[in-house]
């Protein structure tokens, strides 16, 4: 059973999901490791500062872009509404990456847009 609903991400001790405040304190260090897993389209219309844009829809380039992260620091994902960005937690985590933090409610949720 637990394949079946595998591709959706839960908080575990690998992958925290954090409200907007949370989220915007986490990313205000330097040499963060922020991903918006969103398209290149929706990152045009607007992202986090500082984002890395990898489009998790294209999942060959998605795997070779986050391989060159350093999975032994933590990661922030979003994507717009947060589905996207819990199913990209469960690969990341596949992959071996350890801290993982995920914008809950995505982009939309997001209260910080210039």
């Amino acid at each position: 059973m637990s394949s079946l609903f595998g591709a959706k991400a839960q908080q575990n001790d690998s992958i925290k999901i954090l409200a907007a405040s949370e989220f915007n304190e986490a990313i205000s260090n330097d040499n963060i490791q922020l991903v918006d897993v969103r398209t290149e389209k929706e990152f045009k219309e607007g992202a986090i500062e500082v984002a890395l844009n990898i489009d998790f829809f294209q999942q060959e380039k998605f795997t070779e872009e986050v391989n060159m992260l350093v999975k032994k620091e933590p990661v922030y994902l979003y994507c717009r509404s947060g589905n996207r960005s819990q199913q990209a937690a469960a690969k990341l985590q596949e992959m071996g990456f350890l801290q993982i933090y995920d914008l809950q409610g995505g982009y939309m949720n997001w209260p910080y847009k210039n």
